[in-house]
């Protein structure tokens, strides 16, 4: 099955096998696990959109169990190659949603799907648009005391999440106040619109040596956190199928052009970082010029930083502040 990548499409992907295995070595051949944070659980659940058994963390705020308040939800989504355990469990989400008391954290998995339905795959179950908007926000809203509807829903991510975050929340704008993005990869469905209707079709970038060597000793490690049948490890976490097939299904997701499909009046917040020497910053300053011209309100920072867990460790409190700050006002819990 040929798979359409546009060049920036191959170069993200080589800056994450790239982290990975620099990160991956840096930690040693046994690593160990730190403590879980305070307040975080994993819930497993079945999802029919994607037809397996999934997980995803969640940290509960102080005095969830003794009480009956509802609360608001951020999701937070993962990068590529990444899974859920990273938010919560190493870039110190989990801490900064305890600190603000008052949220629910949900942190989800997906694999390397980019969170969109594919046009096609082997497996016919690649539906990771509808496993995040019907599954695991319906498994969420059903099993915690959640404020199930827009004004206390916000969702984010980082890399392929801040994509996901971006694309999600203005295809189904009824369901969050807020969307954020930390180093996100925006132009993703843009780049392969464009890939496909220049006909260019190129090869997946082949790990090398030392980069397949890295994956393994980080599978071996990962996947015993994961522990997902037969969404473990890289290869079964990367679905054997094709995002889009045609221009117009990738433009479907592409956050430059869906945006104008939402009355200005209803157009979520929208949160952007992004370190200076992330090649992904001219991305998110793009993005920033499209609502600058379009009198769209915004948060926007860049500071320095690399596309990097050091990076996202500083950049993940502020966003979640922010978003937090989102809902409550909306909410009608602040002047």
């Amino acid at each position: 099955m040929i798979r359409f990548i546009a060049k920036a499409y191959l170069c993200f992907v080589a800056l994450c096998m790239a982290s990975v295995a620099s990160e991956t070595v840096a930690q040693g051949p046994t690593p160990s696990l730190p403590p879980l944070p305070e307040g975080l659980q994993t819930v497993e659940f079945y999802s029919p959109a994607v037809d397996k058994t999934m997980k995803y963390d969640i940290v509960l705020p102080p005095g969830y169990e003794q009480g009956e308040h509802e609360y608001p939800v951020l999701y937070l989504l993962h990068g590529y190659m990444q899974n859920y355990t990273v938010w919560g469990r190493n870039l110190g989400a989990a801490f900064y949603a305890r600190s603000l008391e008052n949220l629910i954290l949900v942190l989800p998995d997906a694999g390397n799907t980019w969170f969109v339905n594919y046009a096609s795959s082997e497996s016919g179950k690649d539906q990771w648009e509808d496993y995040l908007i019907e599954d695991v926000i319906g498994h969420v809203d059903a099993n915690f005391r959640t404020i199930a509807r827009r004004e206390g829903r916000a969702i984010a991510g980082l890399s392929m999440g801040g994509f996901g975050a971006f694309a999600l929340g203005l295809r189904h704008p009824e369901m969050f106040i807020s969307l954020g993005s930390t180093s996100g990869s925006l132009s993703f469905a843009r780049d392969r619109a464009e890939a496909i209707a220049a006909g260019q079709v190129l090869a997946p970038r082949q790990r090398s040596a030392e980069q397949q060597r890295a994956i393994d000793r980080a599978d071996e490690f990962i996947s015993a956190i994961i522990d997902v049948p037969g969404f473990s490890k890289q290869d079964e976490r990367t679905p054997n199928g094709i995002e889009f097939e045609t221009q117009e299904q990738a433009l479907a997701y592409d956050p430059f052009q869906i945006i104008f499909n939402v009355t200005k009046s209803r157009l979520p917040h929208f949160y952007i970082d992004a370190g200076t020497e992330d090649g992904l910053v001219n991305v998110a300053r793009e993005f920033m010029g499209l609502l600058l011209m379009n009198d769209v309100p915004f948060d926007f920072m860049q500071s320095h930083g690399k596309h990097n867990s050091e990076y996202w460790r500083r950049s993940i409190g502020h966003m979640m502040t922010v978003q937090y700050e989102v809902m409550q006002r909306e909410l009608g819990n602040r002047p």
